[in-house]
């Protein structure tokens, strides 16, 4: 077979800073309107970057690294607390094509300011032999991802840099804690004094009540919305490659050691790319001078006929690619349970036909990404249902998806869906104008 590769494709980029139990109610006008703004600043420079001819995997490792600056933002600065007040950070990034180990995942990452640069280093670095001292290895936890990122020269900081004060009251409130000015202020000083201590005023685990949700001491009412998502980028660059960043501090009050679906292959992140058939086979035609000489050999002897040229032949075989990448966002337990987003490739990649309450573009395989994309986290999909009935009740099966598609065309598409109420979201569409979006539109926001 011979592969088509596209003359020119189009770059494309995509944004997520989060998503779950998101309303108008707890997410007022001015709020609404500041994640816009750093999203919509995030999303000029890192596709700036993009245009100017960067790889996918420097401009969506690039655009995490700023949302983890940003304290808005469930990742990095603005990272969540586990339940004894500290913090253990996760990151991903996986690429369709051009790196031996294609991705990888840090998990309970203390030092290093950026995580999503640790796990960009630890992909590179998997060209090497012994991949730059992380071997073979796709993920990675711990202390020795704080080794090696103090060994591959990146940017440590001490455990008070993570520290937020907004994040550290819905850390206390919902444990019952006090969080007043003056025990924060302590607390933080103390933490880089003993960094492999805890809050001294956590309590004791009490069991589930029916009066909003109790897990362990944890307290949520079901209104306030509590960080459980991620920041994420996707992009996809001038040579058709796809790439996918992931970074989060996972779930709020969540135990320590608890690994989340950020930094897990297939549950949270993806991408990939596979050959498809461009162009059905074709028989080609004569030419219809060789037809006719065939035609006048019979009367004019001195013309010969031309068979070899006028036999029909078949065409060679033709492929083209299609590549896909996805960032997942929401209650990564219930993303871990069904494998999420692997699952959502999958079917856009093997499913021979689509599914029959959609009406999208005709794809060789069948099913399009945002059809597969929508059957997980979109309203009552997969995700949804894995909550049973516990459902808006705890937080499980609330998330949402985004990505980007090329197909065997060379075009690239943008997808979403989310079944929860919000997903914040920024991105550029097919006229090169700037998206936002947070809820469905019968919520008043595309």
């Amino acid at each position: 077979m011979e592969l088509l590769k596209p003359s020119r494709i189009e770059p494309r980029l995509i944004l997520h800073g989060g998503a779950g139990n998101i309303t108008p109610e707890n997410l007022p006008p001015k709020a609404q309107k500041d994640y816009r703004e750093a999203l919509f600043g995030i999303l000029r420079k890192a596709n700036a970057k993009l245009l100017s001819g960067a790889s996918a995997l420097d401009v969506a490792t690039y655009a995490v690294s700023l949302l983890e600056l940003n304290p808005l933002f469930n990742a990095g600065h603005g990272a969540v607390y586990t339940r004894e007040g500290r913090h253990e950070l996760e990151a991903s990034v996986m690429v369709s094509t051009g790196y031996n180990k294609r991705g990888v995942g840090v998990m309970r990452v203390t030092k290093a300011k950026s995580p999503i640069k640790l796990a960009r280093e630890m992909l590179i670095k998997g060209q090497l032999p012994d991949g730059g001292g992380a071997q073979g290895h796709c993920q990675l936890a711990g202390e020795m991802c704080d080794q090696l990122a103090e060994e591959w020269g990146l940017e440590l900081v001490k455990p008070s840099y993570f520290w937020v004060r907004k994040r550290w009251d819905e850390h206390r409130r919902g444990l019952g804690l006090a969080h007043d000015d003056e025990t924060y202020e302590r607390m933080k000083r103390e933490v880089d004094e003993n960094s492999t201590g805890s809050d001294a005023d956590v309590q004791a685990p009490v069991a589930f009540t029916e009066d909003g949700v109790s897990v362990g001491n944890i307290h949520w009412d079901g209104k306030e919305y509590l960080p459980q998502g991620t920041v994420g980028a996707v992009a996809l660059d001038s040579m058709g490659a796809i790439c996918s960043a992931t970074s989060t501090g996972g779930i709020t009050n969540k135990l320590p050691g608890r690994i989340g679906d950020t930094p897990t292959l297939g549950a949270g992140f993806f991408a990939e790319q596979w050959d498809v058939p461009k162009d059905p086979p074709a028989w080609i035609c004569p030419a219809p001078l060789f037809q006719m000489s065939a035609l006048l050999s019979d009367c004019l002897p001195g013309i010969a006929p031309r068979r070899s040229a006028a036999s029909p032949t078949f065409s060679k075989p033709q492929t083209g690619y299609r590549a896909v990448g996805m960032s997942g966002t929401g209650n990564g337990d219930s993303f871990l349970r069904i494998a999420a987003v692997r699952t959502a490739a999958a079917m856009a990649r093997f499913a021979t036909h689509p599914f029959p309450s959609f009406s999208d573009r005709a794809h060789s395989s069948g099913v399009t990404l945002q059809q597969a994309v929508t059957a997980i986290a979109g309203p009552h999909g997969e995700l949804q249902r894995s909550a049973g009935d516990r459902w808006h009740k705890t937080g499980e099966g609330e998330g949402g998806i985004i990505g980007l598609e090329l197909d065997a065309n060379g075009q690239g598409h943008v997808v979403f869906d989310h079944n929860c109420g919000g997903m914040f979201r920024a991105f550029l569409d097919n006229d090169g104008k700037e998206q936002f979006g947070v809820f469905y539109p019968k919520s008043g926001n595309p």
